[in-house]
């Protein structure tokens, strides 16, 4: 019966509608549980902390959806986003604490992946070996290493990986980066992108008892193990090159990757990188400024700047995107976008007004809905996934070389068909991390 509703599903159209028994004596929760029930994709949530919460919601947006497993190895979040779930689908989930029990249920067919960083690519790869489709957050991987693993794997398994870059289902940003390939602003050649937060210190941590709510050494999972500390758990974790990824991968991975798109470019054939921790002397290991370049045969050009401790905007945006072409240029965020002539003058403006990008910044709103819709058409009726994991792999791939650049102290070269390091053996060993006995990632 189970393989049945999975091949149902696989056969069977997003739009259908099913029978309508007098849907006013039914409430939203049950009537998804009711009208379609064989056609019903199953979604298990891992990780519960703030992004999850987008996934709740964007779930329950797409129809005949349900969320009916959750995982994380915080008590904490279990207890909190069962209820969360309750309130959304008038039915509790299934509680795990370890991923590796909950992929045994045949009855789940996708994964959501909303953890720290360094376990997206080993549960994104347990995922495929079980037999579900996933939606993971960005970044994928934890190293260039592991998003080369993913990318062979989803070719073995065969099941759908979306990556949760989720301004590639904008629509307006599909629609004005089509306009840039066919001639908008001439021919581009360079973009900008940018970030600006004002964080605070994470101070200096202390080791002391892990709380009887976490379980300390399944949080680590793949890392090699370290002992807790009392700034790590639930977010600083991000500044610690042992499970993180930094600014870059955090918030750069969404502009950089629409500039790539605009300049219809993978791969560079060089980065750069330079910066440092300005602002705090405490137990952030990034830096909190950063300026990353990408350079490519065609001439074309990709920079980031990165500011986790100063605000200071451009254009009167935290983030966004800027593509310059022979004829003009174009700013575009999650909320629209401008278009400029040469002379700087404002030709064109587009405001999403809360039917696209608005909210996004919080980590749910239409955009992520979106991005998840496009999932479920994709298990559904074959449509093209907006950001399949070997395309979302490239740009996080490139954002992990900044990394490297900026943490060797030099400039590397890239093999543009590939994204490896060319030369400099010692950037080269920094591609793969150390893993816990018996949690390397295999296919």
């Amino acid at each position: 019966m189970k393989n049945s509703r999975r091949e149902f599903i696989k056969k069977s159209g997003i739009g259908t509608v099913g029978i309508v028994l007098g849907a006013a004596a039914f409430s939203a929760k049950s009537y998804s549980q009711i009208i379609g029930a064989n056609d019903r994709i199953n979604f298990a949530v891992i990780g519960l902390r703030s992004r999850a919460k987008g996934h709740l919601s964007s779930i329950a947006e797409c129809k005949n959806t349900m969320v009916t497993d959750i995982c994380d190895v915080d008590k904490r979040y279990l207890t909190e986003y069962s209820q969360k779930v309750f309130e959304t689908f008038g039915k509790k989930p299934n509680h795990h604490k370890d991923i590796r029990k909950m992929l045994t249920s045949k009855d789940i067919d996708v994964i959501t992946i909303a953890t720290p960083e360094h376990w997206h690519a080993p549960m994104t790869l347990m995922g495929l070996q079980a037999g579900k489709h996933v939606y993971v957050e960005k970044p994928c991987s934890h190293n260039p290493w592991e998003g080369e693993l993913l990318v062979k794997a989803q070719k073995k398994y065969g099941k759908l990986v979306q990556m949760g870059n989720q301004q590639r289902s904008s629509l307006h940003t599909i629609k004005i980066i089509d306009r840039i390939h066919k001639g908008l602003i001439g021919k581009v050649y360079y973009a900008k992108a940018w970030y600006a937060n004002t964080r605070g210190s994470i101070g200096i941590g202390k080791e002391v008892p892990v709380p009887d709510y976490l379980d300390w050494d399944l949080w680590q999972g793949p890392a090699p193990r370290l002992p807790y500390k009392d700034n790590i758990h639930p977010y600083n974790w991000h500044w610690f090159w042992h499970w993180g990824t930094g600014e870059t991968l955090n918030n750069g991975t969404h502009e950089v990757d629409v500039c790539r798109w605009a300049l219809d470019e993978g791969y560079p054939d060089k980065i750069t990188a330079s910066g440092g921790r300005y602002h705090y002397q405490d137990d952030w290991e990034f830096y909190d400024t950063l300026n990353t370049s990408y350079e490519y045969k065609s001439g074309k050009m990709i920079t980031w700047e990165g500011l986790s401790c100063q605000g200071k905007k451009y254009y009167d945006r935290g983030r966004g995107s800027m593509i310059h072409g022979t004829e003009g240029s174009v700013l575009i965020d999650r909320d629209g976008y401008i278009v400029f002539d040469r002379k700087n003058q404002e030709i064109e403006r587009f405001d999403s007004q809360n039917n696209d990008g608005k909210m996004d910044l919080v980590g749910a709103g239409p955009m992520t809905t979106m991005h998840f819709q496009n999932l479920i058409n994709s298990i559904k009726n074959n449509e093209k996934l907006h950001s399949p994991i070997n395309e979302g792999n490239i740009s996080v791939t490139m954002l992990q070389l900044s990394n490297i650049s900026w943490k060797i102290g030099r400039n590397l070269n890239i093999n543009p068909k590939t994204g490896h390091i060319v030369g400099d053996k010692n950037a080269k060993k920094m591609c793969k991390r150390e893993y816990e006995k018996g949690w390397e990632p295999k296919i």
